[in-house]
């Protein structure tokens, strides 16, 4: 699945060159100022933002500060464009939040390179996310929002395991926010559904109790919030490519032969 672009600038003919450009690798959404940006926003999944700074109504600046001080956008990478090409307007933007600032003119080889390069690094962040959910210590977070929003979701899936109802309702309150706007940032950072997020956890849990061997496989169900075992079996065969009596068959053999 194609990654999504929003490009951002007052000039149409700016849109559509650099549209032309990145449309052949990336889903591209365009935007003549920030107010529609916002909008877009607001309703699709945005993996990168690409924004010109001069423009009429609420600059580029502008824009750059509001998103990263917005928990719901902050982990959004921005690219700033601008022809104002000086050493204290490229520290402004930095100093704002901005993860690449380009001059104009630029060539669209660098725009490619430095899209794909922020593109990876989130890439290597959901991976990482979705393969070690409670390895907050070596998370490779690409900013603090990020690293505190993960610490704060995953200590509270943690502490209500248990509970059968947990889910993306109760989740995105917790997290003070919307339904659509939770299940966006999750995406956006894990590369998994909410669901999938709470799915993973628990049969990582699982394992972890099975393998300290004090439980039947129906009380380790019921420790990490499955009331159905058949369901408990089939999410822990999803992620680990053995039923948990089987899981725990190997970990005995492998405890005799060592």
């Amino acid at each position: 699945m194609k990654e999504t672009l929003l490009i951002i600038d007052d000039q149409e003919d700016i849109l559509h060159f650099l549209d032309e450009i990145l449309s052949e690798t990336y889903e591209v959404r365009t935007a003549l100022n920030a107010t529609d940006a916002l909008q877009v926003l607001q309703t699709e999944v945005i993996h990168l933002i690409i924004s010109d700074v001069m423009m009429p109504g609420m600059d580029g600046f502008a824009l750059c500060d509001l998103l990263k001080k917005n928990i719901d956008y902050c982990h959004i990478p921005v690219i700033l464009l601008t022809a104002k090409n000086s050493f204290r307007s490229k520290i402004e933007g930095l100093e704002i939040g901005a993860d690449a600032y380009i001059g104009k003119p630029f060539s669209p080889e660098l725009l490619l390179v430095q899209v794909a390069n922020l593109l990876k690094n989130r890439s290597k962040i959901r991976e990482h996310a979705a393969n070690a959910p409670f390895d907050h210590l070596h998370l490779p977070v690409q900013s603090k929002s990020d690293e505190q929003f993960l610490d704060k979701l995953y200590k509270h899936i943690h502490d209500h395991m248990r509970d059968t109802n947990l889910n993306i309702d109760l989740l995105a309150d917790y997290m003070g926010m919307s339904r659509p706007t939770f299940y966006r940032r999750v995406k956006a950072v894990t590369n998994l559904s909410p669901k999938e997020l709470v799915d993973q956890a628990r049969v990582k849990k699982a394992a972890e109790l099975i393998a300290e061997n004090d439980l039947k496989i129906f009380q380790v169900a019921n420790k990490v919030g499955y009331t159905s075992q058949s369901v408990f079996g089939q999410n822990f065969q999803k992620y680990f490519k053995h039923s948990p009596r089987e899981y725990m068959a190997l970990l005995k053999a492998k405890l005799t032969t060592e």
